[in-house]
C-alpha cells in the first residue's frame, strides 16, 4: 500500500512549509511557503553563507543610509531563497510581505510590487509566485489591488470565517487558514483533549472549506501550522496543504488507508455571512476572541523574527566592513 503522503497527494497539493532547499529537493512538493520564522531560520544555516554573502555585497554597493540597506537586504534574501525555490518546485512560491506592514494597505501594496519586480529581475514570472499578506483589514484590501493587477496572493494568519469571506469577496487567489494555532488557543483555554475529528482548528478549515464550494467561490483553501499528522489527516482532500518537513517525513513514514475527509462533491451547507464591509468585518473579529487574538498574536510573532533577521544582517554587514 503507499505511503500515507503518496495518498494525501492523490487528492490534495501537497505544499512543502520551509525555507530549507534541500528538503525541498528531497520532499518534492508541488508549491513552497516561507515565512518570517522560516526565512530567519534558513539566513542562519551555514550551508546557505553563499546567499547572504551575495545579498550583503549587493546592499553595500546600493549606497543610502544603513537602515536602508539593512532592510533592502532582507528584501533580497527573500526574494533570493523564493527564486531558489522556484527552481525547485513544479508550481509556485508564496513570498511575505514584511509584517509590520500588516495594518498599511498602501504600504503592503507597495511592497508587494517591488517583490514582483525583484522576482521578475532574476528571469521568474508572477506565475511562478504568490504574495503573502497578513489577513487583517488592510491586507486584504491591499489583496485586493494587487489581484486586480494580475498579481496571486496568499491571505495568511487566517483564523475565522469572517476573515475567509472578506477574502473571498476581494477576489484573493489562496487563503492559508491556520489549524495548529487554533488548536493552542483552545488547549490553552482549558479545552480538550481533541482527536483529529474535533480538532478546533480541523472544524474551522472544514467549515472554511464547506462555505467556499456551497458558494461556488474559487478561492483556493490551503490548511496550515500543523501540530501532528492527526489533523492532516483529517483535511484529506482539502484543495491544498501546506507541511512542515517533520510532518512531511512522519506522513511518507505511515501505512494504512488515508480516506477522502473533504470533497467539493459533498459539503455540508454552510449559511454564508453576511457582505463585509469594514465595519462588519472589525465587529466580528471583536466577537470572537480567539481569531483575534491568534491574528495580533501571529503579527506579533513574525514581526519579532523579522527584527531578529534584520538585526542578524547588520551584525554580518559589520562583520564584512571590517574584515
Amino acid at each position: 500500500m503507499p505511503s500515507k503522503l503518496d495518498q494525501l497527494r492523490a487528492m490534495t497539493v501537497v505544499v512543502a512549509d520551509t525555507g530549507d532547499l534541500e528538503a525541498v529537493r528531497r520532499l518534492k512538493p508541488q508549491d513552497c511557503t516561507t515565512n518570517p520564522t522560516l526565512l530567519l531560520k534558513a539566513a542562519e544555516t551555514p550551508a546557505y553563507g553563499h546567499i547572504m554573502d551575495e545579498a550583503l555585497a549587493w546592499g553595500r554597493a546600493q549606497g543610502g543610509s544603513r537602515e536602508g540597506a539593512i532592510a533592502a537586504i532582507c528584501d533580497r534574501l527573500a526574494v533570493a531563497f523564493g527564486a531558489e525555490l522556484a527552481g525547485i518546485v513544479p508550481g509556485r512560491v508564496s513570498t511575505e510581505v514584511d509584517a509590520d506592514l500588516s495594518f498599511d494597505t498602501d504600504a503592503t501594496v507597495a511592497k508587494a510590487r517591488a517583490i514582483v519586480k525583484a522576482y521578475e529581475e532574476r528571469g521568474i514570472g508572477r506565475e511562478k509566485i504568490l504574495i503573502k499578506i497578513a489577513s487583517t483589514w488592510e491586507g486584504i484590501r491591499a489583496a485586493e489591488v494587487l489581484q486586480n493587477e494580475g498579481v496571486d496572493c496568499n491571505l495568511t494568519l487566517l483564523f475565522s470565517q469572517a476573515q475567509a469571506q472578506a477574502c473571498a469577496e476581494a477576489g484573493v487567489f489562496l487563503i492559508s487558514p491556520f489549524v495548529g494555532r487554533i488548536l493552542d488557543w483552545h488547549v490553552k483555554a482549558g479545552g480538550g483533549p481533541y482527536t483529529g475529528e474535533t480538532d478546533p482548528g480541523v472544524i474551522s478549515v472544514r467549515k472554511i472549506y464547506a462555505s467556499y464550494k456551497a458558494q461556488g467561490i474559487k478561492t483556493v483553501v490551503m490548511g496550515a501550522s500543523f501540530r501532528n499528522i492527526g489533523e492532516i489527516e483529517a483535511l484529506a482532500g482539502c484543495d491544498q496543504l501546506t507541511i512542515s518537513p517533520a510532518l512531511l517525513d512522519e506522513l511518507a513514514a505511515s501505512q494504512g488507508e488515508l480516506p477522502r475527509k473533504l470533497s467539493s462533491d459533498n459539503v455540508e451547507a454552510i449559511a454564508p455571512l453576511p457582505p463585509m464591509d469594514e465595519k462588519s468585518f472589525r465587529f466580528a473579529m471583536n466577537e470572537d476572541a480567539m481569531a483575534s487574538e491568534k491574528l495580533s498574536e501571529g503579527i506579533r510573532s513574525f514581526v519579532k523574527d523579522l527584527r531578529s533577521l534584520r538585526s542578524l544582517v547588520a551584525q554580518r554587514l559589520e562583520e564584512k566592513e571590517a574584515a
